[in-house]
């Protein structure tokens, strides 16, 4: 009886250094994505950069919420998934500035900028996904979220490589920008259905 106990108390340990070290490796890439998006004028790389700033934040919540009851948790997911929606939002101001002053982004920075957040991405997923099932809608935001990043950072590259060779225009960073937000707005419907079901559960 001790020793699940003893293994569980060694996964929670080992779960919140994982889960802080994403956050730290999302805010640095924040502001370097951020700083590119701004410079060319990407609607996409923008709405990355913000989703940068948001899973960080993301993981220094569940950093701190992984000690918290059953209950508590539950609440803590909810309040994830109104934050996995503000990157959405800001995609959409974004994609209508965009709309209205169509300027091509610079499709190399974008590119560039693009493969070193899949990087970052594809790095954090692969260690988030061994706890995907643990803390439950906690660790299920986070795990959604770099998911979602690796996919986007996908469509981020294509963009810039079509806008370089096949299609000069405003409109494939416009059409990863409006993926990312479909993206961002069905992750925020899953980790609040799946933490109002674990709140009903300990209720």
């Amino acid at each position: 009886m001790p020793e699940p106990r003893s293994n569980d108390l060694a996964t929670a340990a080992r779960l919140r250094r994982t889960v802080r070290l994403v956050a730290l490796l999302n805010l640095g890439y924040f502001g370097i994505e951020l700083a590119v998006a701004l410079s060319i004028g990407s609607v996409s790389l923008l709405a990355d950069s913000i989703d940068f700033l948001e899973d960080a934040s993301l993981n220094f919540l569940i950093f701190s919420a992984l000690r918290f009851t059953p209950r508590n948790r539950a609440r803590v997911g909810i309040i994830l998934a109104g934050i996995l929606l503000l990157p959405a939002l800001a995609t959409l101001w974004a994609a209508w500035r965009k709309f209205r002053e169509p300027l091509v982004p610079a499709p190399v920075p974008l590119t560039l900028a693009g493969a070193g957040a899949l990087t970052i991405n594809f790095i954090c997923a692969l260690m988030l996904a061994r706890y995907r099932h643990h803390a439950a809608s906690l660790t299920r935001a986070a795990f959604l979220s770099a998911r979602n990043d690796v996919l986007a950072n996908i469509a981020i590259i294509l963009a810039g490589m079509v806008t370089a060779f096949f299609w000069r225009s405003a409109w494939p960073d416009l059409i990863v920008g409006s993926g990312i937000f479909a993206m961002n707005a069905d992750a925020a419907r899953v980790v609040f259905r799946s933490a109002r079901a674990e709140h009903a559960e300990v209720s």
